[in-house]
């Protein structure tokens, strides 16, 4: 691959997680902030449910901390032993995400049943409107990151856990509502249900996605046959062997290939190279490319994954 992809590769990569810091931090800080506030709220009016909202919401005060610093850490620069930079940072704190998701979505359905045995005597107006409260907290930190988190997994693990908090949230003043009116406390275990299944939902995903690419499997809108094809198409291109294509971190995808051509100066292989680079990148979103060119087909013994590849 040229110096020139590298180095836009890793431009491309370290504005993009230059411009999550802030984000990230002031949903950490409404976070924790909103944390204590619910904790305080639970004590003073005696709900479990707010209680129980707060344990989420410090699991997401250290859930955002870590992807906050995974981001932090995915922008120092490749070293002579960590060749791709700290990319792969933001994914292991994507996956670390996702397990506590699951971990928080277990204690949700573990809480309900306990409600659902001993409903506890609660101050309904106080905490319909600490509810309230952390509802608006949680709605402005998703704004923040809602549109980060399309691009980065990393960032969209810290904007499940807050999904997660709003429907808390949502949950909580529902109950509060109806405990106020109609006294009716079984709605608030109900509810709890529903909501650590939809968290749950949620964690699976995220847990997938990152499990994929720590495995380095071809990303899930590509396919591996339509990029065999689309190289086969470049003029010059006789056939495409060992050919791979994994994740490096959210939205930055990269290939490996060895192309065998006509028999040719390899001075004159050069265009042929950047019409590839150029496919790739256009058709499939492929910046990072090492292409080996060869007059031959490659010797199987050469490439260790080819059989399981090109079979």
């Amino acid at each position: 691959m040229s110096s020139h992809h590298q180095r836009a590769a890793n431009g491309r990569d370290g504005a993009s997680s230059s411009q999550l810091v802030r984000p990230l931090m002031v949903a950490l800080a409404i976070t924790a902030g909103f944390t204590v506030v619910e904790f305080v709220g639970g004590l003073l009016s005696g709900s479990l449910a707010l209680l129980s909202d707060a344990g989420h919401m410090f699991t997401d005060t250290l859930a955002i901390a870590l992807s906050l610093g995974a981001v932090m850490i995915a922008l120092r620069p490749p070293t002579e032993e960590q060749t791709y930079g700290f990319l792969r940072a933001e994914i292991l704190a994507a996956l670390v995400n996702g397990a506590t998701l699951v971990a928080v979505a277990v204690l949700i359905f573990y809480e309900a049943v306990q409600r659902a045995l001993d409903p506890p005597e609660i101050d309904g107006p106080l905490m319909l409107m600490v509810a309230v409260a952390g509802l608006a907290a949680n709605a402005s930190g998703m704004y923040l990151l809602h549109d980060r988190s399309k691009v980065s997994l990393n960032v969209r693990g810290a904007f499940l856990h807050m999904f997660g908090d709003l429907l808390s949230s949502i949950g909580v003043i529902v109950g509060g509502l109806l405990i106020i009116m109609f006294d009716l406390r079984v709605v608030d275990p109900i509810l709890s249900v529903l909501i650590g299944a939809i968290v749950l939902a949620g964690a699976w995903k995220l847990v997938t996605q990152s499990t994929s690419i720590l495995l380095e499997s071809v990303p899930g809108h590509i396919k591996l046959p339509d990029v065999k094809a689309a190289l086969l198409g470049i003029e010059g291109v006789v056939d495409v062997r060992d050919l791979h294509i994994w994740t490096l971190s959210s939205g930055m995808h990269a290939l490996s290939a060895h192309l065998v051509v006509e028999d040719r100066m390899l001075s004159e292989c050069m265009g042929l190279v950047s019409g590839c680079e150029k496919t790739l990148r256009d058709r499939f979103g492929i910046s990072h490319t090492t292409l080996q060119v060869e007059c031959g087909s490659c010797d199987h013994d050469a490439c260790a994954f080819a059989p399981q590849i090109d079979r």
